[in-house]
């Protein structure tokens, strides 16, 4: 992995995406945004520019494929749904063993609109790889600085 977690917030920003936190750690990136579109359903089009966004990163070779686990929010503390891309999808697509249609497919049927929350009813980017690591990560991705 290439990419530093304030660059890779800046890349998602620049997709239109209102990034809250961005995580990058051994097995994978987080990331939580707010969306635009508060309905019920995570929108398509935004999951999509996120997706394009790491897809670009990998194309580009800014960012070994790997697990993204991403988090829709409708404001602070009322999570929309959570949704991933597995770091194999983005080798088949590359390899042309799915199609863009087929990759897109694969991370719709991982959408979970009743995901479980912390207890004030909100998530914090935590990638795979870092549960349980205590809390020992760079929350300075957001613009807050660390603890933010």
């Amino acid at each position: 992995m290439h990419i530093d977690e304030p660059e890779l917030a800046r890349r998602l920003r620049h997709e239109g995406i209102d990034v809250s936190d961005v995580a990058v750690g051994p097995g994978g990136v987080a990331v939580v945004y707010t969306t635009t579109l508060p309905g019920a359903e995570p929108a398509h089009g935004e999951m999509g520019r996120v997706c394009t966004a790491f897809l670009d990163l990998v194309e580009a070779g800014d960012l070994t494929p790997t697990r993204v686990e991403a988090t829709a929010l409708r404001h602070e503390t009322d999570v929309q749904a959570t949704w991933h891309i597995e770091a194999g999808w983005f080798d088949d697509l590359a390899a042309y063993r799915v199609s863009e249609e087929e990759f897109s497919a694969r991370v719709l049927d991982t959408v979970d609109a009743d995901p479980p929350v912390d207890a004030e009813g909100g998530v914090a980017a935590e990638p795979p790889g870092l549960a349980g690591d205590g809390g020992e990560r760079d929350d300075r991705a957001d613009g807050r600085g660390a603890g933010g």
